[in-house]
This record gives structure tokens, sequence and C-alpha cells, in this order.
């Protein structure tokens, strides 16, 4: 029996987001708006990692992200790494930084919060505690783990 392997192609230039847990690859997709963009999307789940047991990965062609974007990643993926490529070639490795604020990206739990109820953007100030992240509102002050809120 001849082994056949499928071959992924390599970026040319692009950003590859590694050991994404594999549960967040789809949040990861909403978090940094990529549903619907024109670039080729390879997206990678359940891969096997040695540190993480099971991760994702996602190679966008021809897009490069700011830190405030990709900031917004280390909510729901942490330890994710992100290779910047150009002609072929990692020229750059990011290491994620735990925004201190996040606005607009999440919606607050507490039904009773005035931006359930006004047109007006959330706003939360971030809370680490080892590995657990928690979120607290700015207006009515609930704190709601991570997992709760995507």
């Amino acid at each position: 029996m001849t082994r056949k392997e499928l071959v992924v192609s390599a970026l040319e230039n692009g950003t590859v987001l590694d050991h994404i847990p594999a549960e967040n690859v789809y949040k990861a997709l909403d978090l940094l708006n990529l549903k619907g963009i024109e670039s080729q999307i390879t997206i990678g789940i359940n891969l096997t990692s040695k540190v993480h047991g099971r991760k994702g990965i996602i190679k966008i062609a021809d897009k490069f992200f700011e830190n405030e974007e990709l900031n917004k990643l280390a909510l729901i993926a942490p330890k994710a790494t992100v290779n910047v490529i150009k002609d072929f070639k990692v020229v750059e490795k990011k290491t994620l930084v735990m925004p201190e604020q996040v606005t607009g990206i999440a919606r607050c739990k507490n039904p009773k919060c005035v931006t359930n109820h006004q047109p007006i953007k959330t706003r939360f100030t971030t809370i680490e505690n080892g590995n657990d992240i928690s979120l607290r509102c700015h207006y009515c002050e609930k704190i709601t783990a991570i997992k709760h809120i995507f």
C-alpha cells in the first residue's frame, strides 16, 4: 500500500497563527474578522501538539495584523504564536500581549447592564489569574470568565 500525503502550500507572504487551542479556532476567525475575506486561508484543527495535546493553526495569505488586533487573540489563545512570512521566510515572530482593556468585541453577560439596553460599546478590563482570564465590565462591574463570554 502506498502512502499518500497532502501538502499544504507554503505561504509566500502572510501570517501564520499557531498553537491556538483547537476549540478556539473558529472564535479566532471571528475575533480577527477573517470570515469572508478574499485572501487564501488554510485552517487546521485538532492537529497534534507535543505541548498542548491538540492545537489549531490558521495561515492567511497576504494578510498582516497590527499588534492591537493580535492581542485580542490573547484573550482566547494566550500561548499562540504569530509568524510573519515574507518571500517564503519567517521574518518576524510575535508574542501576544494580553490587552488591559477590551472594547466592542464581547457582550456583557449581565442582562441589566446598560450596554444591553442602550447603543453603547462594551468596554472591559482584563483580569489574569494564572491561566484563567476574566473580563470586568466598565459599566456594571460584573466579572465574567472568558470561556463564558465568547
